[in-house]
């Protein structure tokens, strides 16, 4: 059995229309004249069980109102999906037992309480035993590092504090299917990579599917084995991440700050965006020549005071992505 399975899915939401002038704001509050708009348009696609899917798309693609269509939320205007051979919108009370959700800008924690009480609320939501649920919120703790501020106040937290409590309370119930949506939005460079070591080792020892949106090309690349990409509602893109990474995430870009003043670097694949002063900017095109032959080049040419790499933002792949698409007549 598939984990998810859509077809035809599609959601198309009524906007009143606004009109100039007090004549015409009159005229609305009485009469009002409504448009259409699609946020989905008829999508097809699977998820195999066990998979790890980054669902992409610049903001207002559609990614978070599909979402809420597979979680039942929304009602489609049309279309078909199953959720782990549940519809998600006739049967939302049966699936929520089996799927959980994160939305990175969206709290699910009691903000002035410590998480270990919204985790005790959540046991009493999913009717958990109490014997499974100490076992299970133990494991979480130790798994996610929680001990230390378990019983401090929500408020308390730091941003990549409260997020590893977050996925920590949707994975309580044991869900066999997780949307994560934007996860490591807003989180420093050390927090993102050990969120990310965490879904992936939940990923591979309970083989759970997850269901990621984000923009950080960081998170596809090193979790997500399968990408599909959306935009204007309707896909536009589904391949492995390594064919997206080989043909789209092909560049990255070195900021330096050096001791002496900066000098040129002209090497092959390298582009200069940047020399001020003691700043140099550079892109490398990953399809010609690796970070770290670059870095190399770099260390052994110039003293350094800080490096940080980049990764393009997602809104820039994705532009990438649909130009050559359109370019090619995939898209009407």
């Amino acid at each position: 059995m598939k984990a998810i399975r859509v077809q035809g899915l599609t959601k198309r939401f009524s906007q009143k229309r606004k009109k100039a002038g007090l004549r015409g704001s009159m005229r609305a509050l009485f009469k009002p004249e409504y448009t259409e708009k699609t946020a989905v348009s008829p999508i097809d696609f699977e998820v195999e069980k066990g998979e790890f899917l980054a669902f992409l798309g610049p903001n207002g693609a559609g990614k978070s109102t599909t979402i809420k269509m597979l979680a039942g939320i929304l009602h489609p205007t049309a279309g078909f999906a199953e959720v782990l051979g549940l519809c998600p919108w006739k049967e939302r009370k049966k699936l929520a037992y089996r799927i959980g959700s994160v939305f990175g800008q969206k709290s699910q924690l009691w903000y002035h309480l410590p998480p270990a009480d919204t985790f005790e609320l959540m046991r009493r939501i999913y009717e958990l035993e109490e014997s499974d649920y100490k076992k299970r919120r133990s494991e979480l703790i130790e798994r996610f590092e929680l001990g230390p501020y378990i019983d401090i106040p929500v408020r308390k937290l730091s941003l990549g504090e409260r997020m590893r409590c977050e996925i920590a309370s949707a994975l309580l119930h044991r869900p066999s299917v997780v949307f994560l949506d934007e996860p490591t939005i807003g989180l420093d460079v050390v927090v993102k990579q050990r969120i990310r070591e965490m879904l992936r080792e939940m990923n591979e020892t309970e083989r759970m599917t997850v269901f990621l949106t984000s923009h950080d090309s960081g998170d596809i690349e090193q979790l997500c084995s399968r990408a599909i990409v959306i935009n204007h509602g309707q896909i536009v893109l589904d391949d492995k991440v390594s064919s997206l990474k080989r043909l789209y995430l092909t560049r990255k870009t070195i900021d330096l700050v050096l001791r002496e003043e900066a000098e040129p670097f002209p090497y092959p694949g390298v582009e200069q965006l940047l020399r001020s002063g003691r700043r140099l900017k550079l892109s490398v095109d990953t399809s010609r020549t690796s970070i770290e032959e670059v870095l190399a080049q770099l260390v052994g040419r110039y003293r350094l005071d800080d490096v940080t790499i980049e990764d393009p933002p997602m809104e820039e792949v994705i532009s990438h992505i649909y130009a050559s698409h359109t370019q090619r007549g995939a898209l009407p």
